[in-house]
């Protein structure tokens, strides 16, 4: 008895033995596989899949809603849009297609199953077969490699590098192509940007469709140029002046009629009124979307000491929309220039901004009405010439630069500009020079100090002698820039 059941024991043991080192065998076979095909297990002699069963959700999805019905529901959706595409004659069978930062793949399943089976998508987490490594701003592909290419699922509007974004298309779309996008449905100012970030594409249709949420998707087609120089990823930032006595397109100016209303009538108090008047604004990122610009910018001509205006009032209390602004401070006077060296963010141009490169006159002057001035100085003032006066001060000689043409030279109309002026009466030399060259409508917003013979604080019934202007040749001023487009706002 003790020996038979001694040899049970013995055979039970090999048995154990001999499985355990098959299941050694089998999970290190299957580790092997899986680091080999990037966490994909699609091989037919192992898996137990056949290779045209490949087709399916990404493996990684396992226990993830989109691995059920809501992700074969996404995948009919896209088929159903895509077998639109074909029907017009902008995709075929034949098409070689890329998804772009498609993180779960229903839409290169979808394309497959319409018959586009040359078809493949990129996201920074790669899950073959659908969906090999690649972001939206980089694609692992040479140029011209594809016929069609499709940005869903709020790639693009989510990208914090959308410039290089449209110029990575631009390099993988060949001439001809097509390139199609969903995305949020957008006022016109954001939908014009977003064209002008795809400038190397011509726009064939837009139309407005139910997103699998039932909100509202617009989808944009478009497709890319032919005879074309693709943008340079390394230099995104084209320079590209506009023409002389440029127009400034329909949308802006719809956006102009609504904005706060110009004060009509010269305010007594005018220090009072016209800082109320801060209250009323309507800034543009208010009103519009600016997420498609390309780079945003502010200037502040007259800067005069960082807390004047950028640090108390574009830094705190501007709306960004989340973006961050490249600030450059226009100060001539040398006072506030040592203040700037320790301030990040904020690019000093130590000159005067005027409509040519020349020396001027900077003049600190003193209104004899008031026994205080700002930190010891008057406000400075520029003169091409030198004058006399009874309420000058101190004078310097200073360099003065063409102010519309370093615009110019910085922004392009894929930039959003924002512009405060306040340079003590040179408004009138610089607004028209901003026309005449056509740097006005590199200008989404302006805030503008417009100088006059307003009444003293100090002395009822008296106007001050500094500005010959009068306050209806302001109001004439900031008019006729409204008219053409320009959103003006009065700034004090």
């Amino acid at each position: 008895m003790d020996l038979t059941m001694a040899k049970h024991g013995s055979l039970r043991n090999i048995i154990v033995r001999v499985f355990s080192f098959a299941v050694l065998i089998f999970a290190a076979r299957f580790a092997i596989i899986v680091t080999v095909r990037g966490g994909s297990c699609d091989s037919s002699d192992f898996c137990f899949f056949s290779e045209n069963q490949n087709l399916t959700a990404p493996s990684h999805l396992a226990g993830d809603p989109f691995s059920g019905k809501n992700w074969r529901r996404s995948v009919e959706y896209y088929a159903a849009s895509f077998q639109d595409l074909i029907a017009e004659g902008l995709l075929s069978p034949n098409s070689k297609a890329l998804c772009i930062d498609t993180p779960t793949g229903e839409d290169v399943l979808a394309l497959k199953e319409i018959g586009v089976v040359d078809s493949v998508g990129i996201f920074k987490k790669p899950s073959p077969p659908l969906i090999v490594h690649g972001e939206g701003h980089r694609h692992p592909f040479p140029e011209d490699s594809f016929d069609f290419e499709f940005s869903g699922n709020g790639g693009l509007e989510e990208s914090h590098k959308q410039a290089e974004f449209a110029v990575e298309i631009s390099r993988t779309l060949r001439p001809g192509g097509f390139l199609a996008v969903h995305m949020a449905a957008r006022d016109a100012y954001s939908f014009n940007s977003f064209l002008e970030l795809f400038s190397y594409c011509e726009l064939i249709r837009t139309r407005e469709i139910n997103g699998l949420d039932s909100s509202t998707i617009l989808e944009i087609l478009m497709k890319k140029k032919t005879l074309i120089s693709p943008p340079n990823r390394n230099s995104v930032k084209t320079l590209i002046s506009p023409p002389k006595r440029c127009s400034i397109p329909r949308y802006k100016r719809e956006i102009v009629k609504t904005a706060e209303a110009l004060i009509i009538e010269e305010p007594l108090k005018p220090w009072i009124a016209l800082k109320r008047n801060l209250k009323n604004i309507k800034y543009l990122t208010s009103l519009v979307d600016i997420s498609f610009k390309q780079n945003y910018v502010y200037v502040d001509i007259g800067a005069r000491s960082y807390g004047s205006s950028i640090g108390s009032w574009f830094k705190k209390q501007y709306p960004k929309q989340n973006r961050t602004f490249e600030v450059y401070a226009i100060e001539a006077d040398k006072t506030f220039h040592e203040e700037y060296r320790v301030r990040k963010g904020v690019t000093l141009l130590p000159y005067a901004a005027w409509v040519r490169n020349e020396t001027l006159f900077f003049e600190i002057t003193r209104d004899p009405s008031k026994k205080v001035t700002m930190n010891g100085r008057g406000m400075g003032r520029i003169n091409p010439v030198q004058t006399s006066s009874s309420h000058m001060g101190d004078k310097n000689k200073i360099q003065g630069f063409d102010f519309a043409e370093w615009l110019k030279s910085v922004v392009t109309s894929k930039d959003f500009v924002v512009v405060k002026m306040d340079v003590e009466g040179t408004e009138f030399h610089l607004i028209p020079r901003l026309i005449q060259t056509g740097a006005i409508c590199l200008i989404d917003e302006l805030f503008l100090e417009c100088h006059y013979n307003r009444w003293q604080r100090c002395c009822p019934g008296q106007r001050s002698a500094k500005f010959q202007k009068t306050y209806s040749e302001c109001l004439d001023l900031f008019t006729s820039l409204r008219n053409i487009g320009v959103l003006v706002h009065q700034w004090w």
